[in-house]
């Protein structure tokens, strides 16, 4: 079994995640995030684009409300050096991993140690709050369409942490998960990981996929001990003033 190309998982980022709305200028797609975070706020280009094109893709931004800012995927090498002559720089690299669906959903998870539903409850509201992941990001997941579910994990009969998990064809993208700091070191994140994955396959997934930024080392190190493969490389760029500015 073949895993999903590149094209296919970035199609599952962009459909499980989605933007408030979208709108073509030239040979860009601008994004317009409402507060929901980078990936939803973030300019892709359609096509083959030149340092000219760069002012239309900021120009269309700013109208919008929103700080230049540009999603680069490993095809987009020459606009990242583009940008970075135009002094942008890099923040945010990202790893996307992907494993088939089986390898995570047998993973033995405890009676009532986790449990996928929809909508989410207020105790997930109040971790996902406490993780800084507020109402702007509530509502990309509120806008996702098809199969979807929030995944309330659970420890010491308490709850422990949240997921959100949705389906874009075969495959299941995980977003925001979080544990409660005090609830960590409890195989929480591990068995949301398996709760999410046995929902996902009785809904029809066959791959289970995120995306997570290189520096957020213990969940890079629980993903790969999952047996999850990091296939795919993206980043962002922003003017260097506004990184400052971000600091």
């Amino acid at each position: 079994m073949h895993a999903p190309d590149r094209a296919a998982l970035f199609a599952a980022l962009e459909a499980t995640w989605p933007a408030a709305r979208c709108e073509a200028h030239g040979p860009w797609l601008i994004r317009f995030g409402a507060g929901g975070g980078k990936r939803v706020s973030a300019a892709t280009p359609t096509g083959p684009v030149s340092a000219s094109d760069i002012p239309q893709a900021e120009e269309a931004m700013r109208a919008l409300g929103q700080a230049p800012l540009f999603m680069i995927r490993s095809e987009d090498a020459a606009l990242d050096a583009a940008l970075q002559a135009r002094g942008y720089a890099v923040v945010d690299p990202v790893a996307l991993y992907v494993a088939p669906i089986e390898r995570l959903a047998a993973i033995e998870t405890e009676r009532l140690s986790g449990f996928a539903i929809w909508p989410p409850l207020a105790i997930q509201e109040e971790i996902w709050a406490e993780a800084g992941i507020g109402p702007a990001r509530l509502a990309v997941m509120e806008r996702a369409k098809g199969p979807k579910a929030a995944i309330l994990g659970r420890a010491d009969a308490r709850a422990a942490g949240t997921a959100f998990v949705a389906l874009h064809g075969e495959i299941a993208m995980i977003h925001a998960l979080e544990v409660s700091p005090r609830m960590r070191r409890k195989q929480t994140g591990r068995r949301m990981m398996g709760v999410a994955a046995q929902w996902a396959q009785k809904a029809g997934a066959r791959w289970i996929a995120l995306a997570v930024t290189r520096e957020n080392m213990p969940a890079n190190a629980l993903y790969a001990s999952l047996g999850m493969a990091s296939v795919e490389t993206y980043h962002y760029r922003i003017p260097v003033s506004a990184e400052a500015h971000t600091a």
